[in-house]
């Protein structure tokens, strides 16, 4: 009673579920809120609504997982990759946008290790010489000549 009480002031927009809500929709299965979540929540909202799909969801949740991977928060597109690749339903067009996706988080993680792992690195090799550092010394020695 109180998760449908909840379920309601989140679509007036009034509450975001918390994960206790999104738990109790998981294991009654109730993929139609978890949808609507992952559709309208916060970040924090889609990402646990995604996580929970992948323990709830069906074939039918597929469209509203490949309309989650563009998010703009990491985390979520993340979160409904994982859920996409546990479901498995077969389809060759999911399969290969997974992979794809898959292969760009991969990218992402290495540069991320990359710059944490250059992060304490001091570079004392400049490779471009900015223009206004340039006209600033040239000025600078005009400025030593006597004036005529």
């Amino acid at each position: 009673m109180l998760h449908n009480i909840k379920y309601i002031l989140f679509r007036l927009s009034v509450v975001q579920p918390s994960e206790n809500t999104i738990n109790f929709w998981t294991d009654t299965k109730d993929v139609g809120k978890l949808e609507y979540a992952l559709k309208h929540g916060n970040y924090t909202t889609r990402k646990l609504a995604a996580e929970a799909l992948e323990h709830a969801g069906q074939c039918s949740s597929v469209p509203v997982l490949l309309h989650a991977i563009n998010d703009t928060v990491q985390n979520v597109s993340i979160a409904a990759l994982n859920t996409l690749e546990a479901l498995g339903c077969g389809d060759d067009l999911v399969i290969s946008i997974t992979k794809k996706r898959f292969n760009w988080v991969k990218t992402l993680r290495d540069k991320e290790a990359k710059q944490y792992a250059n992060k304490d690195k001091k570079h004392t090799i400049y490779r471009w010489e900015r223009a206004s550092k340039k006209s600033f010394d040239r000025v600078k020695e005009q400025l030593k000549r006597p004036m005529r």
